[in-house]
Parts: C-alpha cells; structure tokens; sequence
C-alpha cells in the first residue's frame, strides 16, 4: 500500500534530511492490559497481530482495521533501519500527536513517556539504539474511552455517536518520523512580528554551546534576499530584533497592503538559517514568518491596525474515512479553499488542536484560524492541570504561525459547568486566560468562547435563533450582553462587559440533507433554501453596528450532523458561489 502523509509534517522548522515513518505497523489491542506483563515491549507483539496504516487511528477506514468499540490499552510495533551515513549523529524520534498516553520503547528501553492527545513530542532514542542498523521500535498508548476529565474535544465518551459528539481517536493520529541532527544543532526557533517599528523578532535556540559557534541568518522576499546577517552565539538561546522596513514605505501598509500578511495578501518571508563552528557546517533549517498584528481599540478588532471585520465557518476538522486526521495533505489544504471559494475569510477550528500542516496552508493561502483547546466534558483539579499541560504545549507550538490570530483555551463552559456561579471554575478560566497571555503577548484570548465569560478580549457568543431574533438581539449593545441564548448568560456571576468587541462566534446551523439522516438547529429542503435561509441569517449579524464578526456553523457535515454547507465528503449542498455572494456583503 501506498505510504500516505508523506510531506514534512513541521514545514515552519524544516531539514532535508529526515526519514517518514508512516506505513504498516504491526498493530494489537491489549483489552486485558497484559502486555507489560507477557513483556511486548521488550520482545515484540505476537505473532497474530493485526496490521495498521500510520498515522491512522484504529477507529477510521483508513487505518485498515476500522473498528469503533472501546479498547482502552493499544500497542504499535515496527522496525527501524537506520541509513548508514546516519552513524554519528542523534537520532530524533518525533511524534505529531498520539492520543491521549504513550509510552516508548526502543529495543526493549523506555526511552520517553507524554500524556495529551493533540500535542506533538519528541524523544532522542540514540542511547537505546543497537550497533547494527536493525532497531525495534513499540509504542503502547492508554486512552480511557469513558474518562470525561481527559480533553478529548468532539471525541464521544460512549461508543455510539450522537448529537453534537462524533467517533473516537486512540493512538497516533498524526505522523511519525525520525530525523539525524549534529549533537550541536538548532532546537527550536520563535518568530514575532512587530510591524509598528517594522521588525521581526527572532528567538533562536541550540542543543549546547561550543567555542566559534555561529548562526548564518539568510530572510528573503519575493525571492530576494533583504537580511544576510552572521550571528556569535554566545549563549544557548539567542534573541534579535531584526529591521526590515528600513526607510521604504512601501515595506508598510500606509499605501497598499505593503509586505504585510493578510488573508487578502498572504505575504510570507523565506528563512534559511545555517549553524556552523570554525570547521562544518552543523545543521541547516528552512522557515517561513509574516509581519502581521492583530489587536483590539475601542471595541474593534484590527488587523494591521485597520478595522477587520472577521467572516469565519465553524470547522471541527474531521474527515470521513481519518476522523480526526485528513487522508492526504491536500484534503487539509482544499478545506481552506473550498470556505475562502464561499467567502469565508477565517476558520474557528472547534475543539481541536490541529494539524501543523492546516497552519501551514492557512499561512500560505491567506486564512485567518482560532486555535481552540479540544476540553474536557468535566471539571475537577485533575482535569485543570491536564488541559493546562496540553495546552502550553498547543501554544508553544503554533505561536510562530502567521494565519493564527485569536487564542481559546476554553469552549462553551465545557469541562466547567458550574463556571456562572462557581467561584473555583471561574478561577480556572482566568487562570486559563493570563496563563495564555502570559505564553503569547501578541494576540487576543477568550476565556470562555460562547457565553459565561469571565475575562476576555473578544465577547464570543453563541446564538442558533432565526434571523428576525438575531436582528432585535444585536441591535444594540444592551440587547446583545442581556439575550441569553441557550438559557446561558452572557458573563459569569461578578463579571460584566468591558467594551471588548462582540461577534457571534457560531449562529445558524441549518441542516439540508442531502442523503444522510442527522439533525441541525434548523432545516430546509433544498440547496436554495439552504443559501436563502443564510443569506437571511447572516444579512441580520452584518447590518448590526454592534457585532464585529462571526462564525457560521458550519463548513461540512460530521456524521450525524448535517449542518454543513458541504457534504462531510466535501461536495457542496448548494452553489458556493451564491454564499459568497452573501458574505461579500461584510
């Protein structure tokens, strides 16, 4: 079979060098937990395992087993042969994300444990590899199918989908790979974009320090290198300010769109860095960034210090034969396309933390995303660290992406539903808010997306009425901060409006089935209905002078739900065209 997800799958951090470990792997569930006992982690499965497709879950078509009942305790087993000319160097074992415990072994060695469902890890397995180039690699994985404290998103707790709650994903869900690096070598690499005084910044760090070593830092644009700089580094980690509007307006946006990153002019500077000492050339990454701002004055939300008004589709990134992960890069990328082709300029990615690769193409095509914490149904103190541990992870990780522009840590008072009243829950969200701001000064966070705020940037509000309803509650200020759609408050007990700019972060749901059975928040019977019932809806939110965006729920169908303007295959219900037309309006 062929091998699938086969592109790099870090493009912001990027070597040529690097060996793709997704395929066939031999595959066993361990429903007795009996694995560690009979030792599989050190002599291999049995013979009678099943075969699976990496980086596919068990539970999906593509993984080749295909099946959804609960197996809590999973084991994954190949081999590893290591190229030759790899000898000398580390040997980085990288994971994009394997749900929700793992543990791995290499030639029967523990080499690194993570717990967190949606986050990526990493583990240098060079101590534990044998002197041949044949390697034995098991990995055994937990995901407690009925536990509700653990951040699992739209991942259902019982084993029949329903309602809002879709099919679950146990184990590596996204790609593995190994990659050689010098024992000296780049180890990660922040970008933050200050286009006020026209500059980047750049926070470099390397594995170790040794005597000349130095940083080559090569910035191009549009093909042409502006930046050539040569850094000493004196210390492990390394920050610069780095100018790149100099005295050239035109570099600005004051006439134009200038070398400014927005979904209507996705600019993108190409980086090369090289890390040498006095004798070679020690390691060599490619990376990308956009000078880009996103900010909030006097209840409007500016992009590039001009108004933007936010027109944004509810995704929740799942796919019909890969639930949570997409069968080829390109189904990633046509999902942008297909919203931007309706008008859409911006996804909220609903309870997941997505693919770095969906980042990438968001950067690339111009696409505005909100990154969203997949939570836990349930509160307790257990709960709040796991989700705050992923969570740091989520946000170190996509900080550098341009395309990323508003941060939620929490949704719709999941895994804290006491929070309008409950003085502990509500400490849990502002923590889940400063502790957001504090990791990331350069964008905007809400602290409870849909209603029951405490502390937030941006007023997110649910609302699924009709159009006329949606037109009397955002008519005024007052009106829109005292509706109360699902029976919810606006802000939790002791919190109020501050002026922070409203948008109804999800409104509409209207199903059209079009062969699935399945329910929405209202229906219609044909694509024209479809598009009028939009148009109606949304025509009510974008003559509001109070609202200042919205999210419209949803782009696809996701199994039992069939309120998307596409097909959970992806084929749209009604003439997109006519969509963008509506939007257009914004």
């Amino acid at each position: 079979m062929t091998q699938k997800r086969s592109e790099y799958p870090r493009p912001q951090f990027q070597r040529e060098n690097w060996l793709n470990l997704n395929g066939e792997w031999n595959f066993i569930f361990d429903d007795e937990n009996e694995g560690m006992k009979k030792g599989w982690y050190r002599q291999g499965l049995p013979e009678d395992a099943l075969k699976i497709q990496v980086p596919f879950a068990y539970q999906c078509e593509e993984s080749g087993i295909h099946q959804t009942a609960f197996h809590d305790v999973v084991w994954y087993e190949r081999e590893l042969l290591i190229p030759d000319d790899w000898k000398g160097k580390e040997l980085y074992l990288h994971f994009g994300a394997v749900d929700y415990r793992s543990w791995v072994y290499v030639n029967g060695s523990l080499v690194g444990f993570h717990e967190g469902g949606h986050t990526s890890f990493s583990h240098n397995i060079t101590p534990y590899l044998n002197e041949s180039n044949k390697n034995e690699l098991v990995v055994r994985v937990e995901d407690p199918s009925e536990d509700e404290t653990i951040p699992r998103g739209k991942q259902y707790w019982k084993e029949q989908s329903e309602s809002i709650f879709y099919t679950r994903t146990t184990g590596i869900w996204q790609t593995v790979w190994l990659e050689p690096v010098d024992p000296v070598h780049f180890a990660s690499i922040r970008w933050t974009p200050d286009i006020d005084i026209g500059s980047i910044g750049m926070e470099l760090e390397v594995s170790r320090l040794i005597e000349n070593l130095k940083a080559e830092v090569r910035i191009s644009f549009g093909g042409k290198v502006i930046i050539h700089d040569l850094l000493s580094l004196q210390d492990t980690y390394t920050k610069r300010s780095i100018d790149l509007r100099s005295r050239f307006t035109e570099r600005s946006n004051i006439h134009g769109a200038g070398w400014y990153w927005s979904p209507e002019s996705p600019n993108l500077f190409d980086v090369e860095l090289v890390l040498r000492d006095e004798a070679s050339t020690l390691d060599v990454i490619t990376s990308y960034f956009g000078m880009r701002k996103i900010s909030i004055e006097n209840g409007k939300i500016l992009l590039n210090n001009k108004p933007y008004y936010q027109k944004l589709v509810l995704d929740q990134g799942y796919f019909p034969t890969g639930l949570l992960t997409a069968p080829s890069d390109e189904d990633l990328k046509n999902d942008i396309l297909l919203a931007k082709e309706m008008g859409f300029n911006g996804a909220r990615k609903h309870q997941k933390i997505e693919d770095p690769r969906y980042f990438y193409h968001a950067d690339k095509l111009g696409f505005l995303v909100w990154g969203e914490m997949a939570n836990a149904a349930e509160y307790s103190e257990q709960a709040a660290a796991r989700l705050t541990l992923e969570w740091i992870e989520a946000v170190k990780r996509d900080y550098s992406h341009p395309s990323l522009v508003v941060w939620v840590p929490l949704n719709e008072s999941w895994g804290i539903s006491r929070v309008g009243r409950d003085a502990q829950q509500q400490a849990h969200s502002l923590a889940m808010y400063h502790l957001t701001k504090s990791l990331d000064a350069t964008r905007p966070v809400l602290s409870n997306e849909g209603w029951e705020h405490t502390q937030s940037d941006i007023c997110g509000i649910h609302n699924y009425q009709s159009p006329a309803e949606m037109e009397k509650a955002y008519a005024t200020t007052e009106s829109a901060i005292t509706t109360e759609p699902a029976n919810r408050t606006i802000y939790a007990q002791g919190f109020s409006y501050q002026n922070e700019p409203i948008m109804i972060t999800e409104y509409g749901g209207i199903a059209y089935k079009v062969s699935a059975e399945g329910w929405g928040y209202s229906s219609v019977e044909s694509g024209e209905e479809l598009v009028e019932e939009y148009r109606k809806v949304t025509e009510a939110l974008m003559t509001s002078s109070v609202v200042q965006g919205f999210c419209y729920t949803q782009l696809t169908d996701v199994e039992q739900e069939i309120n998307g303007l596409l097909t959970y295959d992806r084929k749209p219900k009604c003439e997109l065209s006519k969509i963008k037309s509506v939007n257009d309006q914004g």
